[in-house]
């Protein structure tokens, strides 16, 4: 059997809050193997971007922890690049010099010809080559989001992870995102964990949809593989019974299961209020 590059045992998140301990994340187990393509998936506060930073290594765990490629993370590292719905671009340098600045983290004792081969080589990847010199507020929100997702890339991480990387782009240039990130994957075979709201997205790109239950102590309620053959065309997929069926049950699991959950915790809270006080 494959060893998981990545491998999250009984990870929790607990914060210390005026009221009391405050429970984010709690009992969170899920194994993910070497060019496996896993979205997060869940309401708002459902402890997604909390499982994040803690492979980002940005927050430390006060439960569990997180192992990649048999390395417990410790605090954030080279073989882990985060891409965020802000694309985090430095304004004052070029597209070039963006992604440029990534190779050299990675450069050593290699010399001028090698980094520029490799900036090339990305900006090409994410067809950037004809914007190399424009800064960023010369080019749109998509070509933004692009050279983060290049420069992320040019760390050459064994995990890559994503924020609701496309949640801010209009409908159009997030499915040209999607087609240009299912292609970098089939190319590079990155490990990639997406967090996404995005139900269409999750089917589309995942080999894996992992569903998280609402917080607080969220965990994750289900683990969906979706064995769709690669490469994957959005319009064949459009009518496809499979896809449908994948589709369908993520939105069950979110709005059947979890709204199911949600209104029971709140019959328990009104329930627990103490009874009104008789007059006399």
């Amino acid at each position: 059997m494959e060893k998981a590059l990545l491998d999250l045992t009984r990870l929790g998140m607990r914060f210390p809050t005026p009221d009391g301990e405050f429970i984010a994340l709690k009992n969170v187990d899920l194994q993910i193997n070497k060019g496996e393509f896993v979205s997060l998936i869940g309401h708002s506060g459902c402890g997604k971007s909390t499982v994040l930073n803690l492979v980002a290594g940005l927050h430390m765990p006060t439960d569990g922890g997180v192992i990649v490629d048999g390395r417990e993370v410790a605090g954030p590292g080279p073989d882990r690049a985060v891409v965020f719905q802000n694309h985090s671009l430095l304004p004052w340098l070029t597209v070039y010099q963006n992604v440029e600045l990534a190779v050299k983290q990675i450069a050593g004792k290699k010399g001028k010809a090698w980094i520029q081969e490799q900036v090339n080589h990305y900006l090409e990847l994410i067809q950037m080559q004809h914007a190399a010199h424009k800064k960023p507020d010369e080019i749109s929100g998509g070509m933004k989001q692009r050279v983060g997702i290049a420069r992320a890339l040019a760390l050459q991480p064994k995990v890559l992870l994503m924020d609701e990387p496309f949640g801010a782009l209009d409908a159009l240039t997030r499915a040209r995102l999607q087609d240009s990130l299912m292609n970098i994957q089939a190319e590079l075979n990155n490990t990639v964990i997406m967090i996404t709201h995005d139900v269409d997205e999750a089917v589309l790109l995942s080999d894996k949809i992992v569903m998280m239950t609402n917080g607080p102590a969220a965990t994750i309620g289900e683990v969906l593989e979706i064995e769709l053959p690669r490469p994957r065309n959005r319009v064949e997929l459009a009518e496809n019974p499979v896809y449908q069926r994948y589709r369908q049950s993520v939105l069950k699991f979110l709005y059947e299961k979890q709204s199911k959950q949600e209104s029971t915790a709140d019959k328990k809270k009104v329930n627990s209020k103490p009874a009104p006080a008789k007059t006399a």
